[in-house]
């Protein structure tokens, strides 16, 4: 295959992945409005009420937590007082003892005891929803009285046993990893916007 053909069809495959991604997008906007308005409306009255979210993942989830405790601290598209968000993925003191200590399961666990009351909210990324340490950290937050907000694919996985009526899953209808990743991106954009509505009201 020559330079040129290679391109072409690499242009293809790209092609191939933004449409993929698109058609993912409209598809999930009719199963997910509701369980994110749901979610916005959560998050935003334990943040009034002095609350704060709690965010947790791995690998690119770690970095959608990160990601969106960020857009609360500092600020999204307006500029508005600073909001509670905190992820548990940044700390890696805290993350390299307690993973040497105890295992990599425990390690949101433990600082969602040090860190959680009553009142908050625990944001749990897995696109597998099988990531044992989200999972402890899900019945670390039921056992404190912490509200949960799941983001997930495909049915779920094992996160979807660990909700209660009052918790919230937004789960992507997809089983790529990639394909998942991308709406959880979006999600959590729309919950960033969504709060930041609820909280100061239209942009002017």
């Amino acid at each position: 295959m020559g330079r040129s053909e290679r391109d072409a069809s690499q242009e293809a495959q790209v092609l191939s992945h933004f449409a993929d991604s698109a058609r993912l997008k409209q598809d999930s906007a009719k199963v997910l409005a509701g369980p994110i308005a749901r979610a916005i409306a959560l998050m935003s009255n334990s943040l009034k009420a002095g609350g704060k979210i709690l965010a947790c993942g791995n690998g690119g989830s770690a970095a959608d937590a990160q990601h969106f405790a960020a857009e609360l601290v500092n600020r999204f598209e307006r500029e508005r007082p600073s909001l509670a968000g905190l992820a548990l993925t940044t700390d890696s003191s805290a993350l390299t003892s307690i993973g040497n200590d105890y295992g990599y399961e425990r390690v949101f666990e433990k600082q969602l005891r040090a860190l959680g009351r009553k009142g908050d909210v625990l944001l749990a990324i897995s696109t597998s929803g099988n990531s044992p340490n989200v999972l402890a950290a899900m019945r670390a937050a039921r056992e404190l009285g912490l509200r949960m907000v799941a983001l997930n694919g495909n049915s779920g996985g094992k996160m979807a046993g660990l909700m209660d009526d009052d918790d919230i899953q937004i789960c992507v209808p997809h089983t790529r990893t990639m394909r998942i990743q991308e709406v959880h991106q979006l999600a959590l954009h729309c919950l960033c916007d969504g709060i930041d509505m609820q909280l100061f009201g239209e942009k002017t």
